[in-house]
C-alpha cells in the first residue's frame, strides 16, 4: 500500500472505590495540603513534573497491538519497559459483538482507516503523578485509563459516536482533550477521573487537538478520508472541513477557520485539499505550520493576520505512485512537529517513506532520513532531536535537529503512531500487579 523507501458522551465507567468514599479523601487531602501550604513549605504546582520521584519516559502507542512501549526520552532511547493498554479486551469485545450498530463500526474501523487490523492505542498520556496512562482506543470508541502500578483499568469514557482519534493535554496536566471522529465532537475531560469537564462541537471528523497558551484548544477536522473521491474535483465530497476554536474555560466556540478560502488567496493554492492533519506552532504562537492531505509539504498559516503567507513543496520518493487512491487515509504527509526555540521543523514524509528536519526561516529541507511509512514527529525531552513512529517498520527513530541526521532507531510493538513525552515512577519498568 506504501512505496517502496529511498535507498539507506456517556460518563466515565469507574472500577473500585465509590463516588463518596472519593469526595471525602479528596476535603481531606485539601485539608492537609491547606495545612502545609500555612506553613509555607508547598512545592509549587509547576514543579510536578519534576519531583525526583519522577522519570521522564516517551510513550510509544502500538496502535495495532494495543500496548505501549515506555523509552527514554534522550540520549539512545532504550526500552524502559511495556504496558497493556487494553486489559478489558475480553470485556469491551463481548460488549461489541452482542451489540450489532457497535459491531458494525467496529468492523468498518477494521476494514477502513485500520487497514484490516483492529485500532486499539491511538493517543497516550500520562496523570501528572505518573499514576495512570489515559489513552484513546479507537476500535472500543473510548478514553480510558490505565493504572501504571498494577496494569488495571482505573475508568473509561464513552465517546459521542464510535470511535475516539487523537488527544491533547492541557499545559497543567489536568485535563485531556479526545476527538470523536464520528460524533464530530471534542470531550475535554478529568485525567485523573475520567469525569466529562465539557465539550465542543466540530467540523466532520475532528482530528488533532492543541491547546494553547492564551486558554483556547483548537481542533483540526480533516472530513471524510475513507471514501475514494480523491480527485480534486471531488473535493466537495469530502465533508464540512475547518479549524474551530474553543475556549478551555467555557468551550464556547470563539474561532472557525476554513482554510479552503484561504488556499484559494494564496498564490499556487488553489486545488489544494483543506483538510488540516497534523500542525506546528512557532513557540509565541503566532504561526501555524500545517499539512493537507495528499499533499508532500506543507503551509505557513499567520494566526493574527488570517493568512497563509509560505507553502514549502518537499521531495516525492520517486518510487511513490500519485495515485491518491493509494495513499493511506488520504495523507501523504502525516506528522510534524518543531523544536522547541523555533528554529526547525521535523516532517514526517509518511507515503514518500522518509522524514526530513526544514529550517523555518529558509524552508531548505536536509536530506531525506529513509524511514518506513513514519506516522508522526515529535521532540524529544531534551529538544535536540525529532522522534518519528515508523509504522511500517515497528521502530522509533530519532532524527537530530542540528545535523538533519539518523542519531538512534528503537523495535517497538506492532503499528507505532502517536510517540508523547511523559512521567511514570522512577525505577518503573512495567506493572507489577
Amino acid at each position: 500500500m506504501h512505496a517502496a523507501p529511498f535507498s539507506d458522551p456517556t460518563g466515565p465507567e469507574r472500577t473500585g472505590e465509590n463516588r463518596t468514599g472519593t469526595v471525602r479523601r479528596r476535603r481531606l487531602r485539601s485539608a492537609a495540603a491547606a495545612a502545609v501550604l500555612a506553613a509555607g513549605v508547598l512545592a509549587p504546582a509547576s514543579s510536578a513534573h519534576a519531583t525526583p520521584s519522577l522519570q521522564e519516559v516517551m510513550l510509544v502507542g502500538n496502535n495495532w497491538e494495543g500496548t505501549a512501549d515506555v523509552i527514554r526520552s534522550t540520549g539512545d532511547f532504550a526500552k524502559v519497559g511495556r504496558i497493556d493498554l487494553i486489559p478489558d479486551r475480553k470485556e469491551r469485545l463481548t460488549e461489541i459483538y452482542t451489540d450489532p450498530v457497535r459491531l458494525a463500526f467496529f468492523l468498518g474501523i477494521r476494514l477502513t482507516v485500520g487497514e484490516g487490523h483492529d485500532q486499539f492505542v491511538d493517543d497516550m498520556y500520562t496523570t501528572p503523578d505518573g499514576s495512570a496512562i489515559v489513552v484513546s482506543r479507537p476500535s472500543f470508541g473510548d478514553v480510558a485509563s490505565v493504572d501504571t502500578a498494577t496494569g488495571k483499568l482505573k475508568w473509561r469514557f464513552r465517546v459521542a459516536g464510535h470511535r475516539s482519534d487523537h488527544m491533547a493535554v492541557s499545559p497543567d496536566g489536568t485535563r485531556v482533550a479526545v476527538s470523536a471522529s464520528t460524533g464530530n465532537t471534542v470531550h475535554v475531560l478529568d485525567i485523573r477521573t475520567g469525569e466529562q469537564i465539557g465539550s465542543f462541537a466540530t467540523g466532520d471528523k475532528p482530528h488533532e487537538n492543541v491547546f494553547t497558551r492564551d486558554g483556547k484548544i483548537w481542533n483540526m477536522s480533516i472530513g471524510e478520508v475513507n471514501n475514494d473521491f480523491d480527485a480534486p474535483w471531488q473535493d466537495f465530497l469530502k465533508g464540512d472541513r475547518r479549524i474551530t476554536v474553543a475556549d478551555a474555560r467555557t468551550f464556547e466556540v470563539v474561532r472557525t477557520v476554513d482554510m479552503r478560502e484561504r488556499l484559494d488567496a494564496f498564490p499556487g493554492g488553489k486545488g489544494f485539499s483543506d483538510s488540516v492533519r497534523p500542525v506546528a506552532f512557532t513557540p509565541d504562537e503566532s504561526k501555524l505550520y500545517f499539512q493537507v492531505s495528499f499533499f508532500n509539504g506543507f503551509f505557513e498559516y499567520d494566526v493574527a493576520a488570517d493568512r497563509i503567507t509560505r507553502m514549502k513543496t518537499l521531495p516525492k520518493n520517486p518510487a511513490t505512485s500519485d495515485d491518491r487512491d493509494t495513499f493511506v487515509n488520504d495523507s501523504r504527509h502525516h506528522g510534524m512537529s518543531m523544536k522547541p526555540d523555533g528554529t526547525k521543523l521535523c516532517v514526517a514524509g509518511t507515503m514518500d517513506d522518509y522524514a526530513t528536519v526544514v529550517d523555518r526561516a529558509t524552508l531548505r529541507e536536509s536530506p531525506p532520513v529513509p524511514a518506513s511509512k513514519p506516522y508522526w514527529a515529535t521532540v524529544s525531552g531534551d529538544g535536540e532531536a525529532c522522534v518519528i513512529s515508523e509504522s511500517g517498520a515497528d521502530r522509533v527513530t530519532a532524527i537530530s535537529f542540528a545535523t538533519g541526521r539518523k542519531i538512534a532507531s528503537v523495535p517497538v510493538g506492532d503499528h507505532p503512531q502517536r510517540v508523547r513525552l511523559a512521567h511514570l515512577p522512577a525505577g518503573w519498568t512495567g506493572p507489577t500487579g
